[in-house]
């Protein structure tokens, strides 16, 4: 018996940088659940091959290529898929990165200090991302009065790390952009919630073994459930987000982790 409220059919996504990783397992989860998709990626690599397996599950999908901190070329890509899929109803913030470095080397260790340059980068591309993904969607949203907005952020925000302080800073900082904007639409009947994965590497790139060499070292590194993320876990939660069984949910960011951050 299939429970309706999950159900995405008829809708239609952009989930920028869907094209691998954790922004990859959200958009098949949601194709997956009914919706049409639209991924993008930074390069052309992995992008094509993403909107060819969406197809395959009889949805429409794109695939493009973009760099989310741009506001210019976000702009552009909000025209271009606006104009072929007609409406957008779903918006996924998935771009991110993190470099592991001091702010300062410090005495006896081996890792250079920080750059300036390295910080403005790493915040640009965890958080401004999401700032310019709302940007250009937003008004498309707020004027059709319905929509969802799913930003991806980390248990970094929550949980601090030494040399992790620019990732850290910008995803936590995420959850309070995620609040504020939350609340300035939510008179417009659109919502804008956050997830927050703990450890999810990539298993299209690793092989059985390496994957479940993963899995012993988050239960050594203390993850209370003993195993690393799989992908279509946090894609159920991207699906839960955007249907209308979260439809009383909005400025919430859920932490999907496996205990990570109890730890």
């Amino acid at each position: 018996m299939s429970i309706t409220e999950f159900s995405l059919e008829g809708n239609n996504a952009i989930v920028i940088a869907g094209s691998r990783g954790i922004g990859k397992g959200i958009a098949m989860a949601l194709a997956d659940a009914g919706a049409n998709v639209a991924v993008t990626g930074f390069t052309n690599k992995y992008v094509e091959n993403t909107a060819k397996e969406i197809e395959a599950m009889g949805r429409k999908s794109a695939g493009l290529t973009v760099d989310a901190t741009h506001g210019e070329d976000m702009e552009f890509l909000a025209k271009q898929v606006i104009s072929e899929f007609g409406t957008i109803d779903i918006v996924v913030n998935a771009a991110g990165d993190s470099i592991r470095k001091p702010v300062i080397a410090l005495p006896g260790g081996e890792l250079e200090g920080m750059t300036s340059q390295e910080w403005h980068d790493i915040l640009n591309i965890n958080l401004t991302e999401a700032f310019e993904g709302c940007r250009v969607f937003g008004p498309h949203l707020v004027g059709r009065k319905q929509g969802v907005v799913i930003n991806v952020s980390s248990f970094a925000a929550r949980k601090a790390s030494a040399n992790l302080s620019a990732y850290g800073a910008g995803k936590a900082a995420l959850t309070r952009f995620t609040e504020t904007v939350a609340l300035e639409w939510a008179p417009f009947g659109v919502r804008v919630n956050t997830i927050a994965p703990g450890q999810f590497p990539d298993h299209e790139q690793m092989t059985e073994e390496q994957f479940k060499q993963r899995d012993e070292a988050a239960a050594a590194r203390g993850v209370p459930l003993g195993r690393v993320g799989r992908m279509r876990e946090i894609g159920l939660m991207a699906v839960y987000l955007a249907s209308d069984a979260a439809s009383y949910v909005t400025g919430q960011t859920f932490y999907i982790d496996g205990g990570l951050v109890l730890a």
